[in-house]
């Protein structure tokens, strides 16, 4: 007669054969690996022969237990409970292994020597039926059954738009139609590396084991969905993992998108009983793949989509719509974090801006930066340049993050003849409508600066530090009226140099040497 050990929970299951003894033990090699703290290497062994179940404690840290009893020795009976450490198994009666249907005459399954594969299904992107030729057809109401679970797996899903809950939906609608242990979903990262995404057992709880990487790795290889009605003694895999999560039939599907890319795979086992999977189920899971592959592939569709949406639009309050496209699109571009970059720096500051204030009551004044403020961030944008911040009544822009480009040097200097002119224009307005006019001073500086997110965890701000925008803003400070000046670094960086006049070197602050000067004609 056949026996098996079942744990408490139910979650473990082995089978005991007639012949040399089973070793009860922590260690994978162990003929019942079992992977718990209070458990030894090598606990105890288990022999089942005509007089029935006996169980021997190895010398184990823990004890072995009959019942409730300690014991270094003892004959096990249907239905006692044997405790490895803290471990409890029951010695249920085992029913013999159902034979295999033989396979058509048409159709060779036999698999090669030594392999327990019953069979490979080649896996496209498209969903296939529920049943192949020559595998034979599953009682009507079983097959209704799956047909009705498909529709409503492909109505459910199609719902969904959160990767994560269409995942969980995926391992609900897996449950109600096979009798498995576990179902686990990997999906393929950047690396093309398998990352766990979600396990659940029947109960619904997480389950840790890991999904046996060599009948992972063969489903994502091949492109073929795989059924090993004894995964334990399948030679094609030969992982120790196979043995160390006590996997006996298991059935593993690669997840296919649009043009035939695998995006994961979908896995189901038991850890119980062997020959548990038929051809039909390893049908059903191939066409459920393909629908949870079409499922996830939009729901990651859609998920883009969002970043690059909110991507854009945060980056249009501080980039020109045309470099917020750019920066929203391309990966490399929105890796905002910490880098040091080429850039040219420019700050503007208006001049006798407080005494002027004091002149004017707060909603004029308001009105009148906006409008000035305005007009600046245009000649910003018209030259591709990037909007860092308002200081006050002082503008800061850079060129060159998180894009650079080499005539950044050039865009900097024309935003800033173009920011004098369009002031003149604004002066003129305001003249004529009786309203006071505005004056500027601008800096330039270009050179090394580091470029990221600044900030906290509850607000962050992309700008650009260092001491090449401290010598901009130093640069601005000593800029009269309509004037604009320039560093030695930016003048030499110009492609194009427009007529300049070179002033005596200017001490600023922080520098312990004066600094060599340019005025930019205007």
């Amino acid at each position: 007669m056949p026996f098996k050990l079942t744990s408490a929970d139910h979650t473990l299951s082995f089978e005991l054969h007639t012949g040399a003894p089973l070793i009860v033990g922590r260690a994978p090699t162990c003929d019942i690996p079992i992977i718990d703290p209070t458990i030894s290497r090598r606990h105890a062994e288990v022999r089942c022969d005509d007089a029935g179940v006996h169980v021997r404690d190895l010398g184990s840290s823990n004890g072995t237990f009959l019942n409730g009893q300690k014991v270094s020795e003892g004959a096990v009976s249907v239905g006692d409970r044997v405790t490895f450490g803290k471990v409890e198994f029951t010695l249920d009666e085992a029913a013999a292994p159902k034979p295999a249907p033989a396979p058509e005459a048409a159709v060779d399954h036999t698999p090669p020597p030594g392999a327990t594969i019953v069979r490979q299904l080649p896996v496209s992107g498209k969903t296939p039926s529920t049943s192949a030729p020559g595998v034979p057809v599953a009682p009507i109401d079983k097959s209704q059954a799956k047909l009705a679970t498909l529709l409503e797996v492909s109505k459910g899903l199609g719902r969904a738009v959160d990767t994560d809950a269409i995942l969980d939906q995926i391992v609900q609608y897996a449950y109600q139609i096979l009798d498995v242990d576990r179902v686990a979903i990997l999906l393929l990262d950047d690396a093309g590396d398998l990352q766990p995404k979600i396990s659940r057992d029947k109960r619904g709880a997480d389950a840790p084991r890991m999904v046996p990487q060599s009948i992972a790795r063969a489903a994502v290889a091949d492109k073929v969905a795989i059924l090993s009605d004894n995964a334990g003694e399948d030679t094609r895999f030969g992982g120790q993992s196979v043995v160390l999560q006590q996997v006996r039939s298991a059935i593993c599907s690669p997840l296919i998108g649009s043009e035939d890319r695998v995006l994961g795979v979908l896995y189901v086992d038991n850890v119980s009983t062997t020959h548990r999977f038929t051809d039909d189920d390893l049908d059903f899971v191939v066409a459920f793949s393909g629908i949870a592959a079409v499922a996830i592939e939009n729901s990651q569709f859609a998920e883009r989509i969002r970043r690059e949406t909110l991507a854009r639009s945060n980056f249009e309050r501080y980039f020109t719509p045309h470099l917020a496209q750019r920066i929203a699109t391309s990966a490399e571009a929105t890796r905002l974090g910490g880098d040091k970059r080429k850039i040219a720096v420019l700050f503007s500051d208006v001049r006798g801006f407080t005494a002027l204030s004091e002149t004017m009551n707060p909603d004029d004044m308001a009105r009148l930066l906006s409008e000035y403020f305005t007009e600046m961030v245009d000649c910003v944008f018209r030259h591709e340049g990037t909007l860092d911040k308002f200081i006050g009544d002082a503008v800061m822009a850079q060129w060159g993050a998180p894009l650079g480009d080499p005539l950044d040097p050039d865009k900097a200097v024309r935003a800033a003849l173009d920011m004098i002119h369009e002031l003149d224009k604004l002066n003129a307005r305001w003249e004529a409508e009786g309203r006071p006019q505005l004056q500027i001073g601008i800096g330039l500086n270009y050179g090394d600066a580091f470029a990221g997110n600044i900030g906290s965890e509850k607000r962050l701000e992309f700008t650009v530090i260092g001491d090449t925008v401290n010598t901009a803003s130093r640069l601005c400070s000593v800029a009269g009226p309509r004037e604009i000046l320039i560093s030695e670094s930016l003048r030499a960086a110009l492609s194009d140099k427009p007529p300049l006049e070179e002033r005596p070197p200017m001490e600023l602050k922080g520098k312990s040497q004066p600094v060599p000067v340019f005025r930019l004609t205007v």
